[in-house]
């Protein structure tokens, strides 16, 4: 048996019932982007059922879609990337990660500096390409790094590639994993590179996350321990430390992640699970406001995925889902509170409706099923035995 978990970064699909707390009441970042793109563009998704979840322009409801298809809540507080993806794997928080939107304590800023012998700059909330316009020709005249936070759990460390090598920003994002613990343990530090010239500066794909390791168990040390490969695509590896993974592929894109996902699936590894993230949604689109181009990568992803489901056989299953909203017509840049998409694949099988699920777990719970593991979670399994119509 072979699982695809496939997480397209902030695809979220209308605000959530508690939304009103987070100011994202207004967002639905599927129906805004795919309003930005001419009509009927999706033609693959659409046949899946995306059109079936939520009314969309130009992507009517099929009436026998080959997916399940539905819409999921997240249980937990919060809007961040870890909180999602843990969620998928069974965890559910009761505490949202701390927050800084005023930037963050001196004592933490003060032990940062004595322990990377610099000083730092900015130390606010801010867009990770806004505050490097901003401060990056003080960053590479002073060689102090940039510090700064968002609306996520959150601490960000940019720097010039000329002014502080690679390997050296990420031994500082090291020390500032050590000293973000207790009442600060933010849920990721992030080193974010860059190169260029004032008026030019670009990030590399050479960012890295270093996030808390989840509890266990968790859908993903369960399965590793059943014997399952757990192959993690894209950011998995970082954003569960390593924690259940068997093999990891870091990505630079999109198209890239849907490559190397492609290479593996050639592989026939006959008992695995592959967790695939797909980020250039979010960081390059929803946190950017950039709707055109948003609606560009998911027609994009819309092409690609013939591919994949090519490639599946007997008993495999493409699982196509979101771990938050990124709505990039709405004022700000950060994530926003919303359902997210749910489609389940399995070749030979017309879709039906699966409703409102209560919680992003629910997807461990059916893993866990269909696989006939167990494990003390949260999550309700969706019923996948069923006859091939």
């Amino acid at each position: 048996m072979r699982t695809i978990l496939l997480i397209l970064d902030s695809l979220g699909c209308g605000a959530l019932p508690d939304a009103h707390l987070y100011g994202d009441e207004a967002s639905n970042t599927l129906l805004h982007v795919v309003e930005a793109m001419p009509h009927g563009s999706l033609p693959n998704l659409q046949k899946l059922g995306l059109g079936n979840i939520i009314p969309l322009p130009g992507i009517l409801p099929v009436e026998k879609p080959l997916a399940d298809f539905g819409k999921m809540m997240l249980a937990s507080p919060g809007k961040d990337t870890i909180t999602g993806h843990w969620e998928f794997a069974g965890i559910r928080l009761e505490r949202p990660f701390p927050l800084y939107p005023s930037g963050f304590p001196e004592s933490i800023i003060s032990e940062f500096e004595k322990r990377i012998g610099r000083k730092s700059l900015g130390n606010v909330a801010a867009s990770g390409t806004e505050i490097i316009a901003e401060l990056g020709e003080a960053h590479m005249q002073t060689g102090f790094p940039i510090v700064y936070t968002s609306a996520d759990s959150v601490f960000q460390i940019a720097a010039h590639d000329d002014i502080i090598p690679l390997a050296e920003l990420y031994d500082i994002c090291i020390i500032a994993r050590e000293i973000l613990q207790g009442a600060n343990r933010v849920a990721r530090v992030i080193a974010r590179p860059f190169v260029g010239k004032p008026g030019a500066f670009v990030r590399t794909a050479n960012r890295h996350d270093y996030a808390i390791e989840p509890p266990t168990p968790n859908l993903l040390t369960i399965l590793k321990d059943a014997g399952v490969q757990v192959c993690g695509i894209g950011k998995i590896s970082d954003i569960f430390c390593g924690v259940g993974i068997s093999s990891s592929r870091s990505t630079k894109s999109n198209n890239d992640g849907m490559l190397a996902l492609e290479e593996a699936l050639k592989l026939k590894e006959p008992d695995s699970f592959y967790f695939v993230n797909l980020v250039d949604f979010d960081s390059l689109y929803g946190h950017r406001n950039d709707v055109r181009g948003y609606a560009n990568a998911l027609m994009e992803f819309d092409l690609f995925l013939p591919r994949i489901l090519t490639e599946l056989g007997e008993g495999d299953r493409l699982i196509l889902t979101a771990d938050h909203g990124c709505d990039p017509t709405t004022r700000g840049t950060d994530h926003t509170r919303e359902y997210v998409p749910l489609m389940i694949y399995q070749a030979g099988t017309i879709g039906r409706d699966l409703g409102i699920r209560s919680s992003f777990a629910d997807i461990a719970a059916t893993e866990c099923a269909t696989r006939g593991v167990s494990m003390p979670m949260h999550g309700e399994a969706i019923d996948l035995f069923r006859k091939k119509e």
